[in-house]
This record gives C-alpha cells, sequence and structure tokens, in this order.
C-alpha cells in the first residue's frame, strides 16, 4: 500500500486552467487608436498642448506651482520729461499721466499731453508737486509722471498651444539669468521678427516686462507673448515631456548653431547671461548644448544678439 501511495504521488494534481486568458490573448486589440491618442504622435502633443491651454484658462484647474500660471507684474512709474515722451512714443502701455500743478507749459510737456490724448485710454491727472514727490520718492519728476499697468504674463504652456493652434513647430525663447531688462526687450523683439512663439523668464532674479523692456521691444511686445515660471528648470522639463528638444547656447558647446538639425522642429533655445551662462541645473536640463562660432574673437554676445543668430538659423530652416 505503502509502495502504491509513492507512486501516487508522483503525479501531477488538479491543474489551474488559464481562465480563457490565452484565448482572449490571440484576439484582435481593435480598431488603431487615432494619431491624437497615440503617445509621441506630432497631434497627440497638439492636444496635450490644447488641453493644458483649456485647463490653465478662466474656471480651469489649478496649474503646479513649477509652472505658474498667468501673473501680473507690479505697475511702474516712468518720471522725469524726456522719459515720459519716449514711453508714449514707443506705445508703452500706460494708464496715466500726472501733471504737476502751474507746471511750466515747454515743448515736451506739449507733446506728453498731445500724445496721451491721441493714444486715448490714458487718464490725465493735475497734481501738486509734493504729491509727485511722495509718489515717486523724491525723484527727479521735472513735473511728469506716466503710470504703466502691471504686465500680464502669459502661462509657459500658452505659448506651445499658441504655435499648434495655426500649425506650427513652436519656437521659444527661454533666458536663464539675464537681468537687464533692455536685453529682455531685444530679444522679444528678435523673437517677433523670426516668427517666434515667445519667451519664457523665470519670476525671480531675472528682468520682467518694464518700460525698459517695453521701449527697446520697439513695440514688438504688443505682439509677442511673455511667460513667466517659478521654476524655469521644471517648466523646460514639461516642454522636453511634451516633444520640445532643448537646446542652450554655450561657449564650449558641443555643437555649432549652423549644425544643429533640432533647430528645424519644436525647439526652446536657452540663453544665459552675458557673464556666467547657463546654471548648472538648467544646463543639465538641455539636450543640446550648442555654440555661435565667432571668428573675430569676441568672448560672448549679449542675450539679444545671440537670440537673433540662434532664431535666425532657426527661421532658415523651417522656410
Amino acid at each position: 500500500m505503502a509502495a502504491n501511495n509513492r507512486r501516487m504521488s508522483g503525479k501531477k494534481g488538479a491543474q489551474v486552467g488559464s481562465g480563457g486568458n490565452r484565448r482572449r490573448g490571440l484576439e484582435g486589440k481593435g480598431p488603431t487608436p487615432p494619431a491624437e491618442a497615440r503617445k509621441g504622435h506630432k497631434k497627440n502633443r497638439i492636444a496635450n498642448a490644447a488641453a493644458k491651454k483649456a485647463a490653465g484658462g478662466p474656471g480651469g484647474g489649478r496649474r503646479p506651482s513649477a509652472v505658474k500660471g498667468r501673473g501680473k507684474g507690479t505697475s511702474e512709474m516712468v518720471v522725469g520729461r524726456n522719459s515720459v515722451v519716449e514711453a508714449l512714443r514707443e506705445g508703452v502701455p500706460a494708464s496715466t499721466l500726472y501733471v504737476q500743478q502751474f507746471i511750466d507749459n515747454d515743448e515736451r510737456v506739449r507733446e506728453a499731453l498731445q500724445l496721451a490724448g491721441e493714444r486715448g485710454g490714458i487718464h490725465l491727472m493735475e497734481a501738486p508737486r509734493p504729491e509727485l514727490d511722495r509718489m515717486t520718492n523724491g525723484l527727479n519728476h521735472q513735473g511728469l509722471v506716466l503710470q504703466v499697468p502691471p504686465y500680464e504674463y502669459a502661462h509657459p504652456d500658452e505659448l506651445a498651444a499658441a504655435a499648434y493652434d495655426v500649425g506650427q513647430e513652436p519656437l521659444i525663447v527661454a533666458l536663464d539669468g539675464v537681468t537687464d531688462p533692455r536685453n529682455l526687450g531685444a530679444v522679444v523683439r528678435s523673437v517677433s521678427a523670426f516668427g517666434g512663439h515667445g519667451v519664457v523668464v523665470p519670476e525671480r532674479r531675472a528682468a520682467g516686462m518694464t518700460a525698459g523692456a517695453w521701449k527697446t521691444s520697439a513695440g514688438a511686445a504688443a505682439r509677442t507673448p511673455v511667460a513667466r515660471a517659478t521654476n524655469l528648470t521644471r517648466v523646460l522639463e514639461a516642454y522636453k515631456k511634451d516633444g520640445l528638444a532643448i537646446v542652450g547656447l554655450a561657449a564650449d558647446g558641443e555643437h555649432e548653431v549652423g549644425e544643429l538639425d533640432a533647430l528645424s522642429g519644436p525647439v526652446v533655445v536657452v540663453i544665459g547671461s552675458e557673464g556666467k551662462g547657463l546654471s548648472r541645473l538648467v544646463g543639465e536640463t538641455c539636450d543640446y548644448r550648442v555654440r555661435i562660432p565667432m571668428p573675430g574673437g569676441t568672448e560672448s554676445l549679449n542675450a539679444g544678439v545671440a537670440a537673433g543668430v540662434v532664431l535666425y538659423e532657426a527661421s532658415r530652416r523651417r522656410s
């Protein structure tokens, strides 16, 4: 009996069936998903960007802190007769022109009043000198003060979405450590000239859209959006996930700007400060580091000129 038990113990017990999984595995998986639903497809990137844009609008979902949504800068005062007249000539947005009581009505005062009247939408306010002194913290205002309203920044996702909306590959410039508003204005002007879709700037320790930036842009700031990000590195990483190549300018870059095929597709060009270049984290985030060959021996270019060179090459490849 024991022998019989030993012989039987070698037999296999009851087998668990597949439950039909094998049979179902051989069945078809249905029709191919549409392009909008296939990850990595261009139409999928367009759909994702459009969804993010819709979520960021009025009533949309909350945006992560790394890519802070639309925000406003602080209001600004342009003081002095020459500065006020130049700002009005260049179309710098303005809400109120303050004029000192009993001011000497010279040519610049008359031109400022005329320009403000022609523009429309600018309130004219007469104020005593002590009030203007208080408003400007004692600066030499010469009887004229122009109030510039806070700039409304775009959301970084909106720049790419706007490009896809018109059937174009995004061409965006991000500034890392650029603190001179005139450089920002020059970059905005270059982006507008070469068909770019916007500029991204960090929220802190960076130039913002001040009256000086507006003037340097020569009107391009009215057509080219500027977005602001709490954390530039995370914004660049988000762009990478959406299929954009991150190209950083560096004097010791591995590629020359004229040899980089990535500029013909969706791309973010990152430009650092003239002195320090790209910060470490931003540099590590870049897919490519490119250099601009300069046979003349100049060590570096300012942000506005560097942006113009790279944007021209990108525009040439896309035409």
